[in-house]
């Protein structure tokens, strides 16, 4: 699909989700559209379950502008309840399923959701959440008895059958559609304010990359709370493919879920293609229809020995939450090693610490800016200050330090921001810290990225302790492992007698990046990094 398509296919003021799937409903009719859970759904029912659900939000009382929390993995009423926010003028909330009860707590505060659509195998979390300091209302569960707890003031209820059919909330592509919680850097998380117009250009820029046509079935195992999944369903929405959507991803059943469920298209992230790599060579890496893959931070060695194993090849490419699929590589790129150059409708900036554009070579924090209205995130929930910060001078800043080439390929160097990255998920080293700084024993904590043999971020923690404590460091990443996803938890705990300070008290940690993995550095063992993952 190119631009001028997508344009006459919705026009601006039409670039929302009912609109969407209007047009999705008319063009593609009983072609196949959705593999999820075990169902399947065609693209001209599609309105219709949005429709459906719509009626029984609003028969919960739920209203447009008002925020819905999503707490589930991929299955069919987790895409449901998001297109029905989106049909009644709702805001869905996605949850990572990987939260514990403070961040549970925390996300349902911030977003002041009113009502939370829950996996009964979750609920138990939600007895170390305070949700009198929330604003919710009402608890939907999947697959559970809705009087399997009490939560007062809070009505749990099973989750109920689709409502009446409703007409589309009058929405525009400035509505917010999402609020996409990204990991802070030195602060809580934050709260991304996602547009329908934002959610409409990334699967239009998502096509023009990978080429996606009507015949294509697309397959990803990446969980729904993030936006590449929720991507997926875009690029088959606009282009009358069909998506499929896989429960999780698994080293081993990886390549037989493709070959079953007949793939053409592909999603992986850069810690995913080595692990695949890692499993003994079988038949079925060539015994699949997949063409084409995207695989953002893949290493090129990585993608390289992919492609030969398997005969795919992975594109890479650069977008985060608050902005959209910018940059990217194509199938006839002249080369790797690169996240890609600028997609059309986008501007970026290598710059120095006063927005001012540095020569090419020369590295930086890579600035965005989109030319099509609202195809960026328009600022960050209840956080003004942060919202400017971010884009202030008219541009986003990605905390991304990357390098221009003089052929105007963006390549990677390292983040500025202090955040950590494993298995696809960004990490708040600040709540990280938090939780260990909890710890009676703790005095102080310094967490950090360190380098992993997947050529990706894990997360290491220095403590100094209290006097007179001495708490086993078992101790410590079981306290984390109660009160953390499980991705968050330290692999490597360090207790030292001090950390790297500047002049005024406040710890140099890049200092401690720099050092990396000590001699006395105590590791999680492996059956405990598994057992959690």
């Amino acid at each position: 699909m190119t631009t001028t398509e997508a344009d006459a296919l919705l026009p601006v003021a039409q670039r929302t989700l009912p609109q969407m799937l209007r047009r999705q409903a008319e063009r593609f009719g009983d072609a196949p559209a959705v593999r999820i859970g075990g169902q399947r759904w065609r693209h001209a029912e599609v309105p219709q379950r949005a429709a459906g659900r719509a009626g029984a939000l609003e028969a919960a009382g739920i209203a447009r502008g008002d925020r819905v929390a999503l707490l589930a993995g991929n299955r069919p009423e987790f895409l449901e309840a998001f297109l029905g926010c989106g049909w009644a003028g709702a805001v869905a909330v996605p949850v990572n399923t990987a939260s514990m009860g403070p961040q549970i707590e925390y996300f349902l505060a911030n977003s002041q959701a009113k009502l939370l659509v829950i996996e009964a195998q979750y609920l138990p979390r939600l007895a170390t959440a305070d949700l009198a300091r929330t604003s919710l209302q009402r608890i939907w569960v999947l697959e559970g008895e809705g009087d399997a707890i009490d939560l007062p003031g809070v009505a749990v209820e099973a989750w109920p059958a689709p409502g009446e059919e409703v007409a589309a909330a009058e929405t525009g592509p400035a509505d917010t559609l999402a609020i996409l919680y990204t990991s802070g850097t030195t602060g809580p998380s934050k709260g991304v304010l996602c547009p329908h117009a934002q959610y409409y250009w990334w699967g239009v820029n998502s096509l023009r990359v990978l080429g996606v046509r009507a015949d294509d079935v697309l397959c990803t195992t990446l969980p729904l709370f993030h936006i590449n999944a929720l991507n997926t369903f875009a690029q088959a929405c606009l282009s009358g493919a069909e998506v499929v959507f896989e429960g999780r991803f698994s080293a081993s059943g990886f390549w037989p879920a493709m070959q079953a469920c007949g793939a053409t298209v592909v999603y992986l992230l850069g810690a995913m293609v080595p692990i695949l790599l890692a499993q003994p060579e079988g038949a079925a890496e060539r015994q699949h229809r997949v063409r084409i893959g995207l695989g953002p931070g893949v290493p090129g060695a990585a993608g390289e020995a992919f492609a030969a194993r398997t005969g795919v090849r992975l594109l890479e490419g650069y977008g985060s939450t608050e902005t959209n699929f910018v940059i990217a590589t194509a199938p006839d790129s002249p080369r790797g090693g690169v996240m890609g150059w600028v997609l059309p409708g986008f501007e970026a900036r290598v710059a120095d610490e006063h927005d001012a554009e540095l020569p090419d070579g020369q590295a930086g924090e890579l600035l965005l800016r989109a030319h099509e209205p609202h195809a960026f995130a328009s600022g960050y929930f209840n956080m003004p200050d942060k919202t400017v910060e971010a884009w202030r001078n008219l541009w986003f800043h990605t905390g991304d330090r990357v390098v221009r080439e003089a052929d105007g390929a963006l390549r990677f160097v390292d983040r500025i921001k202090d955040a950590i990255r494993r298995r696809g998920e960004n990490i708040s080293s600040f709540e990280v810290e938090q939780v260990l700084q909890s710890h009676p024993a703790v005095a102080t904590v310094a967490v950090y990225p360190v380098r992993s043999e997947l050529a990706e971020d894990e997360v290491m923690a220095a403590l100094i302790l209290r006097e007179g404590q001495a708490p086993a460091p078992q101790e410590l990443a079981d306290w984390c492992e109660a009160r953390l996803p499980y991705f968050a938890v330290p692999r490597w705990f360090d207790i030292v007698a001090d950390l790297p300070r500047t002049e005024n008290g406040k710890v140099q940690k890049y200092k401690l990046r720099e050092r990396g993995v000590t001699s006395t550095a105590w590791e999680r063992p492996p059956q405990a990094r598994a057992r959690r993952a």
